[in-house]
């Protein structure tokens, strides 16, 4: 997190960004070439929006009786065999998944892609528990390399292009040559994890579903790295979000539709790893399941806000947002970034955190459209803003919309307003358009094209023709 003097709010971290040119040539590479498979993928199943509809109403569905799925989960994954704790907050999942290492004295622990193991910041508890965790995901590694942070969902160093990877990998890993070719830069990840992955007793990972009817947990990855974590290792923890849980196998059918062409631009995903407790002779013999809520009650209870619990972390609201294109992920300052981010951060981590984040929006409705389980994303951002505005306090633009409030409420006090706005614009109009204006005015329309006030009013010029 950044010190109280550093830039942390999405307005300050924009502008730098916005200022980087190479950063935004790498964002808008990316995602354009996301965008453009995704569409292709779309196109090709023509009951798409049926398979968006079944999967809003499977998730709202389930989160209406999470109380009963969770038992039901928690249940069935004992009886397999697992060991399940639940965490209200990440300081106790933290604490859950250290304990359980130390148990088993893992000084070293593989590690899954995990965003909400990003969200509780467990990589630090481990480190200042004197326990290092490996990154295994190429993106992930890029990043703990770099001593970077994650700038995208599901691609977590879009930020950095080929070049910048070779330098990094040839300085961290100690190779004296290597090319910037996709698949020798795999190749010398490989090599580097590949003693960790047999050597190493525990495994850390999150999960992107949890079956209700058999205790089956659910991840999916594209590089496989994935699979060799979750079945080498002794030792297995899984860390996941309460509002993962689909209920049925035949749910599933819904989502392994949805997510791979939403988020890679696939028609499955490479990789889909499904385990269920442990099995004698065969994967890890110890598994446990932290079930998080952090927060995650709070925005079920919020009648519009809940909607957001619905998100399979696909990323494809990222890849359309005119905003995220231009800044990038850092500027959001949170493992969640784009649209879904905007409204996920302030709910999960607190207004104090990220008050700035639900303005951070055009509100064109882009991730509307694309979400595969439909979240209003514009709806739930409108939502944040108001309560951001009301606990600000004293500002001008909350005081600016009161006095609209009344205004429009009231048609005579409409009228003298407006009758009072065309002699007050005179000297800042031009073409039709105020291109000027005295303190906050000079701001607004240095940025967006303002109107000028008609000179006849639709009440007045229906008032001529009665």
């Amino acid at each position: 997190m950044a010190s109280a003097a550093e830039p942390h709010t999405f307005p300050q971290l924009a502008k730098r960004a916005v200022a980087d040119t190479q950063l935004r040539r790498n964002i808008g590479n990316a995602t354009q070439t996301i965008r453009t498979k995704r569409a292709g993928v779309v196109a090709e199943v023509p009951d798409w929006e049926e398979l968006r509809e079944a999967g809003r109403s499977l998730k709202e569905h389930t989160l209406r009786n999470l109380d009963r799925y969770l038992v039901q989960l928690e249940e069935a994954v004992t009886k397999a065999g697992g060991q399940v704790h639940w965490a209200r907050d990440g300081a106790e999942a933290k604490r859950i998944v250290t304990e359980i290492a130390k148990r088993h004295s893992a000084k070293e622990v593989i590690k899954v892609k995990s965003i909400t193991t990003e969200e509780i910041k467990l990589n630090e508890a481990l480190e200042a528990a004197g326990i290092r965790p490996f990154e295994t995901d190429l993106a992930e590694l890029i990043i703990q390399l770099g001593d970077d942070v994650s700038s995208h969902i599901l691609v977590p160093a879009i930020h950095r292009n080929r070049a910048e990877i070779r330098e990094l990998f040839m300085r961290k890993l100690g190779l004296a040559e290597l090319s910037d070719r996709p698949s020798d830069l795999t190749a010398a990840a490989r090599t580097y994890l590949r003693e960790k992955f047999l050597t190493v007793p525990m495994a850390v990972s999150g999960a992107n579903f949890g079956i209700c009817d058999t205790g089956t947990i659910c991840v999916v990855e594209s590089e496989g790295n994935g699979r060799m974590c979750l079945t080498l290792p002794k030792v297995l923890v899984s860390v996941m979000g309460i509002e993962k849980l689909v209920p049925t196998w035949e749910d599933m059918e819904v989502f392994l539709q949805l997510l791979p062409r939403s988020s890679t631009g696939e028609r499955m995903n490479p990789y889909n790893s499904l385990w269920t407790g442990v099995t004698p002779g065969d994967g890890p013999q110890e598994f446990h399941l932290v079930l998080l809520d952090n927060r995650r009650t709070d925005v079920l209870a919020d009648r519009t806000g809940r909607q957001t619990l619905n998100c399979i972390r696909c990323s494809a609201c990222l890849n359309v947002c005119p905003v995220y294109a231009r800044t990038g992920g850092h500027a959001y300052h949170s493992e969640y970034q784009g649209p879904i981010g905007a409204i996920l951060t302030p709910q999960l981590h607190g207004m104090d955190e990220a008050a700035s984040l639900p303005f951070a929006s055009t509100l064109c409705g882009a991730c509307y459209e694309v979400c595969p389980v439909k979240i209003n994303i514009p709806e739930v951002l409108v939502h944040l803003r108001t309560r951001a505005v009301a606990r600000s306090g004293f500002n001008m633009e909350k005081l600016a919309m009161g006095a609209a409030i009344r205004m429009f409420d009231n048609p005579g006090l409409l009228e003298t307003a407006q009758k009072i706005a065309r002699v007050a614009q005179r000297p800042f109009v031009s073409d039709g358009y105020i291109t000027g204006g005295v303190g906050p005015l000079r701001q607004w329309t240095r940025a967006r094209d303002l109107p000028a006030i008609p000179a006849q009013s639709f009440r007045d010029w229906w008032r001529t023709r009665r």
